[in-house]
């Protein structure tokens, strides 16, 4: 079944408000954990025009790209590397304004100048990282940070 996502608004909050519910209906009742993120990554570049969004999965000891939308990207990261493997270490949502000025950052895109990197856990385990990419600086605030990570939590609550 084809899905349409319809978004109301111009600002950005208008625009998660929209999109959140949105992306609960289509989740709910959908156990199927890779299909669940590629529709996440598409909604989100779709809704926003981010430079690159998806997921890396925790997977043997390193997160392992999963879903994405945009151009390709690094395909393995190490545990407390880079700005994913930070958030995966530190349990928490990681906002950089400037990659350049993140000790470690790893370079997938020279493109990418700003990042925010969200957890996803299910049962309390971090399973998953949201990585959302922007060609400018300073692109990600709490707005992004509040709302993304209500959208991960979806993925803890969907089977």
């Amino acid at each position: 079944m084809a899905e349409e996502i319809k978004i109301e608004g111009t600002a950005k909050e208008d625009k998660y408000r929209s999109l959140y519910p949105q992306l609960r209906s289509l989740m709910d009742g959908e156990p199927d954990l890779i299909a669940n993120m590629a529709n996440v990554a598409s909604a989100l570049k779709e809704t926003f025009d981010f430079f690159w969004v998806g997921f890396y999965r925790v997977s043997d000891h390193q997160l392992l790209l999963g879903p994405f939308q945009g151009p390709i990207a690094c395909t393995r990261i190490s545990y407390g590397k880079g700005v994913c493997g930070t958030a995966w270490k530190e349990g928490r949502t990681v906002l950089v304004a400037d990659v350049d000025q993140f000790p470690g950052h790893i370079a997938c895109s020279s493109l990418s100048r700003s990042e925010i990197v969200v957890p996803v856990k299910r049962s309390g385990k971090i399973i998953a990282v949201l990585d959302v990419d922007s060609e400018q600086l300073n692109t990600f605030d709490e707005v992004d940070a509040r709302y993304l990570e209500q959208i991960c939590d979806l993925f803890g609550n969907s089977r």
